[in-house]
């Protein structure tokens, strides 16, 4: 089978980014920023890049980056829950400042990487986002064998992904950067993933843009 090429890509930024703020499942929108963020990503994207399909989670802060990524190539978005960020319980809508502040055996558990550890109320734990993201991703690129695929999702999300196409167990200390709207290169076979380059944000480089594109 033909391997298929992923651009997996983190959505736009929203005030909760900036706060540092838990979104988890909560539905929170792009922020002006993110919103220019998008249209220059998908400006690029319609530049460099050939795209078969573009894939999101159902989330609106991914959907609306995906959409106008699709928008610019003549395509669709297809939304799927298992592309959502983890699932964070009662953490979600607070800062990790404040979790440490309250909970912190929690806050220590989330630090450490505990893999099997779930925040309270009906939190994900990272196995199980492990799990449901790599089975999201192999039945996504399973349909696009030789073409290449837009999946728009969460930093969580892009985490996961770099950890397996990198072979990094869960527990590794984070050195690499997951910007919103960075493209993220990766081949998919059933082997698994590989990774071909990481967090290029070129598109976000306006030094050289036209004021009148902004």
């Amino acid at each position: 089978m033909e391997a298929t090429r992923i651009l997996a890509i983190r959505h736009g930024e929203t005030a909760w980014n900036v706060d540092t703020r838990i979104q988890g499942h909560l539905d929170i929108p792009l922020n002006d920023t993110g919103l220019q963020q998008a249209r220059w990503l998908a400006q690029a994207l319609a530049e460099r890049d050939e795209v078969h399909a573009v894939y999101a989670s159902d989330l609106s802060r991914a959907h609306v980056t995906a959409q106008t990524i699709a928008q610019a190539m003549g395509l669709t978005v297809t939304t799927h829950p298992g592309l959502r960020e983890r699932a964070f319980g009662d953490f979600q809508g607070r800062t990790f400042a404040e979790i440490e502040a309250e909970q912190p055996e929690h806050a220590q558990h989330w630090r450490k990487r505990t893999p099997e550890w779930t925040p309270p109320g009906a939190g994900e734990s990272l196995i199980a986002l492990r799990e449901r993201v790599l089975a999201t991703v192999q039945a996504l690129a399973a349909c696009h064998p030789g073409e290449q695929i837009v999946l728009v999702a969460h930093g969580g999300v892009m985490d996961v992904l770099y950890r397996a196409a990198t072979r990094l167990d869960l527990q590794a200390p984070r050195t690499w950067l997951l910007p919103n709207t960075a493209v993220n290169r990766l081949l998919w076979t059933p082997q698994g993933l590989s990774l071909v380059g990481w967090a290029d944000t070129t598109h976000l480089d306006n030094a050289s843009r036209d004021e009148t594109t902004t």
